[in-house]
């Protein structure tokens, strides 16, 4: 086959994309929705007789430009994680997030279990399968409910900054706990032991590596101060953080390039090396990426039972999120309103489910068919966290008591009456 055959493909990914996620954008949706959307429809050319756009060539190149395209997204997400954020929450943010973590994976893992082989089969590959479904629940995308806040002017408030160190934490531990299943996936049972202390082994030589690192950019950037070797440097090791994981250590690629992230976030130069990312990966590989999962999704395999168990998938994500991160704010002595607050805001879904679903996928552990379901999940919290936010806002501000005048302002208010 030709080079030049990716090329038509690629062309059409890419247009789609874009304007999908432009009407995307202007109804107040995700633009991530769009770019699925998009690889739905290219898709729909495999189903055409005798075509010659998509092949098995075709298809290959594009999964290797996701695969790129999945690496720079989390390495972005890395770069955009405020870890100083965290301290001015204190523990609260710790407890929001681990029971957002905890509560959802349960209640995913116990829906898999109710329609992937019961409660009896509990070999291997079935529990963690099962558990990956919960995995995939994990994860937080707040970027709506940041956007919402913003517009009410309440996101420095304590519930907003709860909200955003709480995504920060959860985007952590999300990606530590999806390493560990698909780690424990790739070796044999009694090697569950071997792969925890090379995950350990990892994040130990991420920190030691990582702080070196750190200092070295901190110097580049006092020498070259917004310079294009400084996002080059980033790349590099967004990459080379990405392959040892994987190849060394049996950690997910994704995580390393998160971590690379990570150990270059809150620097002077950081705002700059993202902006170039975003560049790359969203003027080609994300869009191919996300495109992708729409293109590479099966439809074959959906039936009534896989019907009945999206929706439970779906309930069981969308509670999960609010109970358990509506739990920690009451114990940690939220009101009930900043509670609510804070489950409905961090139940939003976005790219990083989609990621981990992918993994997943790409792994054998879960089923491909359940990336609509996921897609549908996006879609529903994306558009009903912030109309309940408003809701609950504008309840609380009914019940606020009027604003007190000014001695002056009440009595000319006195005298006009008189």
């Amino acid at each position: 086959m030709e080079y030049f055959e990716i090329l038509l493909p690629l062309a059409l990914i890419l247009l789609l994309s874009k304007v999908l996620g432009i009407v995307c954008r202007k109804i107040g949706m995700p633009q991530v929705v769009g770019m699925l959307l998009a690889g739905v429809i290219v898709g729909l050319i495999h189903y055409i007789p005798n075509q010659t756009v998509l092949t098995d060539f075709t298809d290959e190149g594009i999964g290797f430009f996701a695969k790129i395209g999945v690496i720079l997204i989390m390495f972005s997400a890395g770069l955009e994680t405020d870890v100083k954020l965290i301290k001015k929450t204190g523990g609260s943010a710790a407890v929001i997030t681990v029971l957002g973590v905890v509560l959802p994976m349960v209640f995913g893992f116990i829906v898999a279990c109710a329609f992937n082989g019961g409660f009896k089969d509990w070999s291997k590959h079935t529990v963690l399968s099962n558990l990956f479904y919960g995995v995939i629940l994990t994860a937080t995308s707040v970027s709506v409910t940041v956007a919402t806040l913003k517009e009410l002017g309440k996101l420095s408030s304590k519930v907003g900054t709860a909200i955003i160190s709480a995504a920060i934490i959860d985007d952590i531990i999300g990606v530590i706990v999806l390493s560990l299943v698909v780690g424990i996936s790739k070796g044999e049972a009694n090697d569950i032991w071997i792969v925890l202390l090379k995950t350990v082994a990892y994040f130990a030589a991420v920190i030691g590596i990582g702080f070196l690192v750190r200092l070295l950019f901190k110097k580049m950037e006092i020498k070259y101060p917004h310079n294009r070797r400084i996002p080059i440097f980033g790349y590099v090791l967004c990459f080379i953080f990405a392959y040892c994981a994987e190849k060394f250590f049996g950690v997910a690629d994704i995580t390393g390039a998160y971590f690379a992230g990570l150990v270059l976030a809150k620097t002077d130069e950081t705002d700059y090396i993202d902006r170039k990312t975003d560049i790359t990966t969203y003027m080609i590989f994300g869009p191919v990426f996300f495109a992708n999962i729409g293109l590479t999704t099966s439809f074959s395999s959906i039936n009534g039972n896989m019907i009945a168990f999206g929706v439970c998938f779906i309930v069981a994500a969308i509670l999960g999120k609010f109970l358990g991160c509506g739990l920690g704010a009451k114990i940690c002595g939220y009101s009930i309103s900043d509670s609510l607050k804070t489950g409905i805001g961090m139940m939003v879904r976005a790219e990083v489910a989609l990621v981990c679903a992918q993994k997943g996928v790409e792994n054998g552990l879960i089923d491909s068919s359940i990336m609509p379901f996921v897609l549908v999940l996006i879609v529903i919290t994306s558009f009903a966290a912030p109309v309940l936010l408003k809701l609950i806002y504008r309840y609380d501000d009914k019940k606020l008591p009027p604003p007190l005048l000014p001695d002056n302002a009440a009595q000319n208010n006195d005298s006009v009456q008189a």
